[in-house]
């Protein structure tokens, strides 16, 4: 497939092409023990641990299982989250971050044992993670992010090359880490916690909690059905509710891709990522009933909404794949969006101080393999009254004054900037001017609208005004979706709510 071909198309990722179940939409109004909003990693793994525990669950999915961030990933498992540990360990000490590392090793033995366990093929296979640098600035950060493995105990080690035509300064591996197909392993855990008494609902969308002061809070639906339960896990990638957590203030969007390609080289194993900009991800998946191997190459981070035509970012991947593999084929493309903190650690648990049954697990940077995994088990333990190690590092009432006020701060000002850049923008187009398959921020009776012409020549017109909070959505020619700027949420050409905050879909403009 060529270039001009591939991307006349919709993304495509590879991890959904097997068969997943499918789920009735909820009909009534039910009562459970536990409701839980978002089958993707955190959902189905807290549903799987719980229901096995006897606790009657209720998992709720606005759309279709595992086909959110989960199923737009790389797939690495690795406690290796590019040069994080020395940072880790001068803002929080050397005891935050070894329970860091030892949280998400434990989420990769889970995947391991329990895919071994359960007899679930899942193309698991244990490989080295390994961060590089291709520049003497970046070479400096990994000889000190290898001071910090050594002062925690990571089994790792140096080297000055990596198996590829690319010329580094430096490398650190992170020995005995993972890959596996996600989706595969994921609808394992899903089939048994069905098994074992948990019910789940698809385009069941959540849309507000009730009674949230209450032993037994509620869950409402978008069709105004109610799910009680005496704990709520908010699983959704980002909190549907956020209780006055400020959760829109605290994250920033960020989004990144994927290509898949075919190579007739032989891949020599290992798991590789860049620290320098822009970034590149490297790894393989087995492929096919041959056994062929399918690389996987990602990278390309920016902002959601802000930054360059978003279809650049996948002709950077093919340029980069065709200098090092010497290929010109996409097989796949695909793109994510992560959410990150002010600290780069995840939000997990009460979603506030005083609403301790209202659970919340979001903020996994580009990590959710194993901070999917490790938040399943620790808001699991909330619910069953267990202890838990990580339940203070990872609380979402914490604040590390230092770097979290200056992100805070950094954060809100962008969001400001652009909410007045939005109304403010000259827009020369007119809905006339596209072209089929075209889409553009247009002006139609003297106000900014969003105009998509799909390839039959049909004219979609929304309002641009994001419905969370007022910002003005961008189009993203490479999804061919309404991005906002501002706090993250997407919207499908049509104006359906793709990825929150916003719950409510963008205005249509009627012609």
């Amino acid at each position: 497939m060529s270039t001009s071909e591939h991307n006349s198309h919709f993304p495509r990722t590879y991890w959904r092409e097997i068969e997943l179940p499918a789920y009735e939409k909820l009909a009534e109004d039910i009562t459970v023990d536990v409701a839980i909003v978002g089958a993707g990693i955190t959902g189905i793994t807290a549903a799987y641990l719980l229901s096995k525990e006897g606790i009657k669950v209720a998992l709720l999915e606005a759309g279709s299982v595992l086909n959110g961030t989960t199923g737009h990933t790389t797939a690495k498992i690795t406690a290796q989250h590019g040069l994080f540990y020395d940072e880790l360990i001068s803002h929080l000490g050397e005891e935050k971050a070894r329970l860091y590392y030892q949280s998400h090793i434990e989420a990769l033995d889970f995947i391991k044992n329990t895919s071994n366990d359960k007899g679930i093929d899942c193309d698991f296979s244990p490989e080295d993670a390994c961060i590089y640098s291709t520049t003497d600035e970046y070479a400096k950060k990994i000889e000190k992010e290898w001071e910090a493995y050594q002062k925690l105990g990571i089994d790792g080690y140096l080297s000055e090359s990596i198996p590829f035509p690319i010329e580094i300064k430096n490398a650190l591996f992170m020995k005995n880490q993972g890959q596996y197909h996600p989706l595969k392993f994921l609808t394992g855990l899903l089939k048994e916690a069905v098994r074992s008494g948990c019910a789940v609902y698809e385009n069941t969308t959540a849309m507000e909690m009730e009674d949230i002061e209450d032993e037994h809070p509620k869950v409402v639906t978008r069709d105004g059905n109610r799910v009680t339960a005496s704990k709520v896990l908010i699983s959704s990638h980002f909190p549907f509710y956020d209780g006055m957590g400020f959760y829109f203030a605290r994250m920033y969007a960020e989004r990144s891709y994927a290509i898949g390609i075919k190579t007739e080289s032989e891949y020599p194993g290992g798991m590789y990522i860049s620290v320098d900009e822009p970034s590149r991800s490297i790894r393989y998946t087995p492929y096919g009933e041959s056994g062929e191997k399918l690389l996987i190459i990602g990278g390309e981070k920016h902002k959601t909404g802000q930054g360059i035509d978003t279809i650049s970012h996948y002709d950077a991947l093919q340029k980069f794949a065709g200098e090092t593999f010497g290929t010109e084929v996409i097989s796949y493309r695909w793109s994510a969006q992560d959410l990150i903190t002010l600290d780069k650690m995840p939000y997990i648990g009460p979603i506030t101080e005083k609403k301790e049954n209202i659970l919340v697990a979001t903020g996994y940077k580009k990590w959710g393999m194993t901070s999917g995994i490790l938040a399943a088990h620790l808001l699991s333990d909330y619910v069953l009254h267990r202890e838990n190690l990580y339940k203070e590092l990872y609380s979402p009432s914490r604040f590390n004054a230092d770097p979290s006020l200056k992100n805070l701060l950094t954060a809100n000002a962008d969001v400001a900037g652009h909410l007045l850049k939005g109304k403010l923008e000259f827009v020369p187009k007119d809905p006339g001017d596209l072209h089929n398959g075209e889409g553009s921020v247009v002006m139609y009776n003297g106000k900014r609208a969003g105009g998509y012409r799909d390839e039959n020549g049909q004219l979609y017109l929304v309002d641009t005004t994001c419905t969370h909070l007022g910002c003005e959505c961008e189009w993203n020619h490479a999804e061919k979706t309404w991005d906002c700027p501002c706090h993250g949420s997407r919207f499908s050409y049509a104006g359906d709510v793709v990825e929150g905050p916003a719950l409510d879909p963008l205005k249509k403009v009627e012609e």
